[in-house]
């Protein structure tokens, strides 16, 4: 399935494109806005490989990634990115990731994006259950989870390696039952 659009209110959530390097390299650079993801802030090669991984990804047959970047409506610009990703060891199942640009931290912003994957996720994709994971201190990603209704099912004990140091991943997870794109 390609292109992927969808869109809210105030945000969008399109194609990743090569033109999106530098937006994104101001996510995945930063490290403030990588704090709590699994890797180190990124330097822009790294992230221009991203975005052409992606991009190719996009239109593979079957396609088992969505690398989406998420679109601000009123100014246009490029303020995150998400990502679905099929799980290979569920049915119907996928993971789901964002990051946005921290100077857009706290407007609810985050919660859109999580409705608009996941409707992509249930409504264009069928999935029955979309999972995610976070850092153990990222409360505002738990908060962000549990207001689209996802499920806190677990922690994976020492699941990413970072800066030499093994951390934890908290999993919340929900089903095609339990989501409701307005919720």
């Amino acid at each position: 399935m390609h292109p992927i659009t969808r869109s809210s209110a105030r945000l969008g959530l399109r194609e990743l494109a090569i033109a999106d390097v530098e937006a994104l390299f101001a996510i995945y650079g930063s490290p403030t806005a990588t704090e709590h993801l699994s890797f180190a802030p990124r330097n822009r090669e790294q992230v221009e490989q991203i975005v052409v991984r992606s991009v190719t990804a996009a239109t593979a047959t079957p396609r088992t990634e969505y690398a989406l970047a998420v679109i601000e409506q009123e100014t246009a610009e490029l303020i995150g990115f998400g990502r679905l990703a099929l799980d290979p060891h569920q049915q119907r199942g996928a993971t789901m990731g964002f990051a946005l640009r921290p100077d857009v931290w706290g407007q609810g912003f985050g919660v859109e994006t999580v409705r608009l994957l996941l409707d992509v996720g249930f409504n264009d994709l069928d999935l029955h259950r979309v999972w995610g994971a976070r850092s153990p201190i990222n409360e505002a990603s738990a908060k962000t989870m549990r207001a689209v209704g996802m499920v806190e099912e677990g922690t994976i004990r020492e699941h990413v390696l970072k800066a030499g140091e093994w951390r934890d991943s908290v999993v919340h997870a929900i089903l095609d039952r339990e989501f409701s794109p307005g919720s």
